[in-house]
C-alpha cells in the first residue's frame, strides 16, 4: 500500500501564544464569575427579620409654677426733621430711661439694648415719586430684667415718666425651671406607662421593656411686640398694676415599650 502524507501548516509561535492567553483568560473569567451565575436561594414573601415588637404612646406632664421674674420691653422713638436732631433726642430720653431704672435698683446686666435703627419719615399725601422726605425716625429698645416682681409697675411707670415713648411687652417666667421640668418630665412617662398598660392589656400583651424614649418640652412664651406708643403717667395717676399670675412648664415624652 503506498503511503500517503499529509502536511498541517502549524500556526506561527505567536499566534500561538495568544491562542494560549486567550484560553487562560476565559477560564479564569469563568471561575471568578462561577459564583455569580451559580442559582440562589429565594426569600419567601412576607419573610422578615426578628423586629422587636413595640407599642408606641405619648405622655405629657404639667407644673403650675409662680413666676419670679419679669422682661419689660421698651424703648424711645422720636422723629425730628434731622437725623441729628433724631440721634441726640433718642440719646438724651434714653439716658434718663437708663437712669431711672438705676434708681430702683436694676443692675447693668440685666439691661440690653434689642433696638437702635434710623429710617426716613415720608410725605405720601403730595403723592410725588419718590415721596418727599419730612424727617427721620430713630427707635431706641431696651430690655429689662425685673428680678423683683413687686417692682415690675414701677419699671414702667418710672422708665414712661423719664421719656420711654414705647412699652412692647411685660413677661414672666421663672429664673431657674429645672426642678420643674424634672416633676414634669416624670409626670409624662408616669402617663406614658398608663397608656401603654391600657393598649397592652387590650391587645392582650405584657409590656416587657421599653425599646426608645423621646422627649420635647414647651416652647418658651417670648415677649410680644405691640408697637403702640405710650404717654407718660401724669404725677398723681395709679400706679400701673401688674399680675404675674401662673406659668406652665410642660414636658411631652414618647416611648416606646416593647411587648411580648
Amino acid at each position: 500500500m503506498d503511503a500517503i502524507t499529509v502536511t498541517l501548516r502549524l500556526p506561527s509561535p505567536r499566534v500561538r501564544w495568544a491562542a494560549a492567553g486567550l484560553i487562560t483568560g476565559l477560564l479564569v473569567a469563568a471561575t471568578i464569575a462561577g459564583p455569580a451565575l451559580s442559582p440562589r436561594p429565594s426569600l419567601a414573601a412576607g419573610a422578615s427579620s426578628d423586629n422587636e415588637h413595640t407599642i408606641t404612646v405619648t405622655g405629657t406632664g404639667t407644673v403650675v409654677v409662680s413666676p419670679d421674674i419679669a422682661d419689660v420691653r421698651l424703648g424711645v422713638v422720636v422723629t425730628k426733621p434731622t437725623v441729628k436732631a433724631a440721634r441726640e433726642t433718642a440719646a438724651e430720653a434714653m439716658t434718663r430711661v437708663i437712669a431711672a431704672l438705676k434708681k430702683l435698683g436694676i443692675a447693668d446686666k440685666d439691661m440690653q439694648t434689642t433696638t437702635v435703627s434710623l429710617q426716613p419719615a415720608y410725605d405720601y399725601a403730595a403723592q410725588t415719586n419718590p415721596p418727599k422726605i419730612t424727617g427721620y425716625t430713630l427707635a431706641n429698645g431696651v430690655a429689662v430684667t425685673v428680678r423683683n416682681l413687686d417692682q415690675t409697675g414701677d419699671v414702667i411707670d418710672d422708665s414712661l415718666a423719664a421719656g420711654a415713648t414705647s412699652l412692647d411687652g411685660v413677661t414672666f417666667r421663672v429664673d431657674d425651671p429645672a426642678k420643674a421640668q424634672q416633676q414634669a418630665r416624670t409626670n409624662a412617662m408616669t402617663q406614658a406607662k398608663a397608656n401603654a398598660d391600657t393598649l397592652a392589656k387590650a391587645a392582650g400583651v405584657s409590656i416587657t421593656g421599653v425599646a426608645t424614649i423621646s422627649e420635647a418640652s414647651a416652647p418658651v412664651p417670648f415677649p410680644v411686640y405691640y408697637g403702640g406708643a405710650a404717654a407718660a403717667p401724669a404725677a398723681d395717676s395709679v400706679k400701673t398694676p401688674v399680675q404675674p399670675g401662673t406659668s406652665d412648664v410642660t414636658m411631652t415624652v414618647t416611648v416606646a415599650y416593647l411587648i411580648g
